[in-house]
């Protein structure tokens, strides 16, 4: 069996399953079963590959026809340009994620992130993999190597929490992982809240490509019957968290910038402003708390 035969079989494969991206995720199955770049698959089409080798992606091929998701069968995602671990505990990262790492990354870039004890404390509220909360991390010492931060993430998941601690040591980063019920065992204030949370509507959840809606955790889709239940807690619980001028940022879903912002103004939050992914569809809000929280 040659690569460009085994190639050609895992996409024809997955074509009749009728996975979209077929051609594309037959070839990332291949090259992690065998190790072979595009750059020596296309000088050598006609290598062959052992009957072992060609087993394992035989298997692989049909697991992704049974729409288990790509990442799960690799256990890789990469967002911001990092590899991060992931499995059937935590939500595949997604590039709609970006969005907010970015927002995050700007705040601190241009000074508008409080410092405590001349340090800056972030907590990634729904860590899930940690993918944000390390992002940010890294992405902020990498410009200010001598900036002083130190980041947080929480999450109801053991099991996202130990995914999470595997990939805060893949990067280095040093994060503190805490299990709890959103700010349930958190403690001290923060100069920036970040969160991803459970958004999705409950009677949405059956109409989810199958992919997300059999392989991804409920829990962390799950926003209740309008979506907002996770976002009125944290929006009213944060203020106890944030540093007099912190900055709460969220993720939300494309229809929903709306109500955020009024959750957030209502809450007392100023310079609420909400930004749009790279497809145009409005994907963060965040605001600045300039109140000390007195119960």
């Amino acid at each position: 069996m040659t690569l460009k035969e085994a190639y050609t079989a895992g996409k024809e494969e997955l074509e009749r399953a009728g996975i979209a991206d077929a051609a594309l995720d037959a070839w990332y199955l291949l090259e992690y079963i065998t190790g072979v770049s595009r750059t020596v698959y296309f000088a050598k089409p006609d290598m062959q590959i052992d009957g072992e080798q060609y087993g394992k992606y035989e298997l692989l091929i049909r697991k992704r026809s049974a729409r288990i998701p790509l990442q799960h069968l690799t256990g890789e995602q990469e967002f911001m340009g990092l590899s991060f671990k992931v499995n059937e505990n935590v939500l595949i990262p997604r590039q709609d994620t970006e969005t907010l790492v970015e927002t995050a990354l700007e705040a601190l870039r241009e000074g508008k992130v409080p410092e405590t004890d001349g340090g800056i404390r972030v907590l990634d509220m729904c860590t899930g993999s940690g993918c944000i909360l390390i992002s940010v991390l890294h992405y902020f010492r990498k410009k200010n190597p001598v900036g002083r931060i130190q980041g947080t993430g929480s999450d109801l998941s053991a099991g996202a929490l130990a995914i999470a601690r595997e990939n805060d040591a893949r990067h280095r980063t040093e994060a503190c992982f805490i299990c709890g019920d959103l700010f349930e065992n958190i403690s001290g204030r923060y100069g920036m809240i970040l969160s991803n949370p459970p958004y999705i509507r409950t009677a949405e959840i059956d109409r989810l490509q199958e992919e997300v809606r059999l392989h991804d955790p409920v829990r962390a889709l799950d926003g209740r019957a309008d979506g907002l239940y996770f976002y009125r807690r944290i929006v009213k619980e944060s203020r106890m968290y944030l540093e007099k001028g912190g900055v709460l940022i969220f993720e939300i879903g494309h229809d929903q910038a709306a109500d955020v912002t009024r959750l957030m103004r209502e809450a007392g939050f100023l310079d609420v402003r909400v930004r749009q992914d790279l497809a145009g569809l409005d994907r963060v809000v965040s605001g600045r708390y300039d109140n000390e929280w007195k119960g």
